[in-house]
């Protein structure tokens, strides 16, 4: 199975979080994170998108009982030896530590100088391979995503072309997909 480190830019988006976790939870690939990047996500979730400290923490927390084997232990140690942007060297630490081939990442420019093996795809890129390979797990990710929510209710559609605004490739191939079966 695909194993890939979700940056936390990819988290703060609610609709691309959702996405990608209940993508994860369809196993179309195993997610992974370090408490720092979740530290970041929460610490940025309180200061650029004004979420009440309260509800991040509930958010991380939730993540961590949904997904418990996602967390990443043992790359602090081999953090300094990556050579890419100093500031997303855990995130590559941890995508070493986790044997994950893909970190997903809105961020590709400060992730040059991969080890071998592993490549930084941009969430679009990303969810529009797996849905190439995983094509009805993801489509029933979506239905679900889209009856759970309830302010406002959404049509799968309607949350594929919401989701077009960070993904608008996988959001066109999703909606072809949906109206193909």
């Amino acid at each position: 199975m695909l194993v890939a480190v979700l940056d936390a830019n990819v988290l703060f988006p609610m609709l691309l979080r959702d996405t990608l976790l209940r993508v994860a939870s369809e196993d179309c690939f195993r997610v992974h994170w370090s408490p720092r990047i979740l530290e970041e996500m929460t610490r940025n979730l309180i200061s650029d998108y004004g979420m009440e400290p309260s509800r991040a923490e509930t958010l991380r927390t939730a993540m961590q009982e949904a997904f418990p084997e996602a967390n990443v232990e043992g790359w602090e140690e081999i953090e300094p030896t990556m050579r890419n942007d100093p500031k997303d060297r855990h995130v590559v630490a941890a995508a070493v530590a986790a044997e994950a081939a893909v970190i997903v990442t809105s961020n590709i420019r400060d992730f040059s100088n991969l080890p071998d093996g592993i490549v930084a795809l941009t969430p679009d890129e990303f969810l529009t391979e797996i849905l190439v390979k995983s094509k009805a797990k993801v489509l029933k990710a979506l239905t679900m995503q889209a009856a759970a929510y309830r302010r406002p209710r959404l049509t799968t559609s309607e949350l594929i072309g919401r989701l077009a605004l960070t993904s608008p490739r996988f959001a066109e191939r999703a909606l072809q997909a949906l109206t193909q079966r």
